[in-house]
């Protein structure tokens, strides 16, 4: 963790609800996380007992209330048992008894809300401090990852870690710590009270109990089955049902309406009758499953009523047999259900340590810092090739910008240009060669104390769901009016900003989705602006927009770009007549390189892209 992080952690004011919840010694949990993953690699389950480190008294005292708030349950048995008992031997104290198992039961119950609400709570407070903690480690090693890693990692399974991983991860901890736990309390209890009563009745629980379980959970797992091919087909309509309205435009454009009512019919009437299969199974195997249970439950009724004939146990202990049979079926089938639930959590504590353990990031640590940048960049001989993507992209590029000056780099898709960029950035580092910035090597400084003075306004505006305002002073801290009203009018946005009712503080949507693409590049813009760069990468910024967009936007262009370094991808070349230097870039090697006068003056590669676009 660098200073400048280290600082904002320690000056953020933390909730009440984290403040009571600290991990060991006072470290982030996010910090703690990734220690536990490397400590254990390969060890799902002591991570996972690792990760809650510094709350165990909070699971003590979970399972402490829980134990009182469920007393209730467990002793109902044995009152019943015995008021039975009492009325049936003429016990004289029957009545005193009864009035002090009822007082007794009265207590249990009225103990089971303050004792359940504090169980949730010490429950939920390891817990749910464990599975913030999960996401936060995650989305700090996400930001520390290079791009490489990124752009080879589909964005929808980072997000799935995050999320859904996380979740099952939590839900693991509570069936593990807290529901296995609340089977063992159960079974346990009602199988020593068994024991102590009659040893014969606790031998037919143990011969019986196994048989009776397995054979629900048979029927559960058929069950399981058909609903999972219910789902996927559910799934697939869905699919099936967003493509239809995506291409609704072409299908009423080419009259196929009844071609398309037909098609999704078919598929509507398969899912019907998968469903209407589901609903015959689900009723056959439930109540076959009860059943069984039932016939159980007479065997045990049959068995223990025989017992009380041989005056082996007492008639009010029928009830009470009767009471734990069906509490030890149901524990020791509810064990056997959650053994895939408990595979899915463990898979899900190795599936985020995929993204922890990953060494896949941009190491700064220990790298010289830099506090000011000129702008002068020296390209020397440098070669670059993506994992796994055969050739290389840059094959001995060679290139000198001076500071302030406005470089484009032009060329085919797939000449490297996006990938000069990507290194001008920092995102990647050569294979070979260097590049220079101010005459240092980009390989051997902090980037970030470089990044300080970069600022980046890509080809499709990223823009996130807050205001105008927000949008333009992302990442600056005590913008004065004066300088953000400055930024407004240099990057064309002071029209567009007072035709709004609520001004900067409009909000954009997701993704900008109410402003046109034009209003969100030239919010980009000003928020490149605002940072006061010395270095501009800027991709295409006026592709794909109308010529009064692209006017304002080239205005607001050439106002951020005055006076710094900038490298500029350009695909419509009548756009870059005024940069300072051009750059034809064809396999990863500079080809030609001069002013636009003078390429074509040329009449080479430059000139003929130039004539073929004219």
């Amino acid at each position: 963790m660098n200073e400048s992080t280290d600082k904002t952690i320690k000056n953020t004011k933390k909730s009440s609800f984290e403040k009571k919840m600290r991990p060991p010694k006072g470290i982030e949990p996010e910090t703690w996380i990734a220690e536990c993953y490397r400590r254990y690699e390969g060890h799902p389950l002591k991570i996972l007992l690792a990760v809650y480190k510094g709350n165990y008294h909070k699971f003590f005292l979970a399972i402490l209330f829980f134990f009182i708030k469920h007393a209730c349950v467990w002793v109902l048995p044995i009152v019943t048992a015995n008021i039975i008992n009492d009325i049936t031997s003429g016990n004289p104290d029957c009545l005193r008894n009864t009035v002090f198992y009822s007082i007794l039961m009265v207590v249990l119950i009225a103990l089971n809300v303050p004792m359940n609400y504090l169980y949730t709570d010490y429950k939920s407070q390891a817990t749910r401090y464990a599975e913030t903690g999960l996401r936060k480690a995650l989305i700090r090693k996400l930001q520390q990852l290079s791009i490489a890693y990124h752009v080879e990692t589909r964005s929808g399974r980072l997000q799935s870690k995050i999320m859904r991983d996380v979740e099952a991860v939590e839900g693991l901890t509570t069936q593990m710590f807290l529901n296995v736990l609340n089977i063992a309390l159960n079974i346990i209890v009602a199988l020593v009270v068994t024991v102590n009563k009659s040893f014969m009745v606790f031998l037919f629980f143990l011969l019986t109990t196994p048989i009776a379980a397995v054979s629900m959970v048979t029927f559960r797992s058929v069950m399981k089955k058909r609903n999972a091919e219910f789902r996927k087909e559910m799934e697939e309509t869905s699919a099936r049902v967003m493509e239809m309205v995506e291409l609704i435009p072409v299908t009423r454009a080419h009259a196929l309406e009844e071609e398309e009512v037909q098609k999704m019919s078919s598929q509507l009437f398969t899912v019907a009758e998968r469903g209407y299969k589901l609903d015959l199974v689900q009723a056959l195997f439930g109540s076959v499953g009860w059943a069984i249970f039932q016939v159980f439950q007479v065997i045990c009724l049959g068995f223990t009523a025989w017992l009380a004939l041989q005056t082996r146990i007492m008639v009010g202990d029928i009830a009470l047999y009767q009471n734990y049979f069906a509490t030890i079926v149901n524990q020791v089938s509810a064990i056997i259900a959650l053994v895939p639930v408990i595979a899915k959590g463990i898979e899900s504590v190795t599936s985020i340590g995929e993204v922890i353990l990953s060494d896949d990031v941009e190491s700064n640590e220990g790298k010289r810092e830099i506090d000011g940048v000129q702008g002068s960049f020296s390209f020397r001989d440098v070669y670059f090739g993506y994992k796994d993507g055969g050739k290389n992209t840059l094959n001995g590029l060679n290139l000198e910008v001076k500071p302030g000056e406005t470089i484009a780099l032009v060329g085919e898709s797939g000449a490297g240009k996006t990938t000069i960029l990507n290194m001008v950035i920092g995102f990647y580092l050569t294979d070979r060669g260097q590049v220079l910035l101010d005459g240092q090597n980009l390989n051997e400084i902090d980037l970030r104390s470089y990044r300080r003075y970069l600022a980046v306004v890509p080809q499709t505006s990223i823009l996130f769901s807050g205001t105008i305002r927000d949008n333009i002073t992302y990442g600056c801290e005590n913008v004065t009016a004066a300088r953000l009203d400055q930024v407004i009018r240099a990057a064309n946005l002071k029209e567009l900003i007072e035709s709004l009712p609520d001004g900067l503080e409009t909000r954009v949507g997701e993704h900008g989705g109410k402003l046109s693409g034009g209003q969100r590049q030239r919010i980009s813009i000003a928020r490149a602006l605002i940072r006061d760069p010395r270095v501009i990468v800027l991709d295409e910024a006026t592709s794909a927009l109308d010529s009064i967009s692209e006017k304002l936007i080239q205005e607001a262009v050439n106002n951020l770009t005055a006076n710094r370094t900038t490298f500029i991808v350009a695909h419509r070349l009548s756009t870059i007549r005024e940069a300072d230097k051009i750059a034809v870039i064809d396999e990863g090697r500079c080809v030609e390189y001069g002013t636009y006068e003078e390429l074509m003056a040329l009449q080479g590669r430059f000139y003929q892209m130039k004539k073929i676009q004219s």
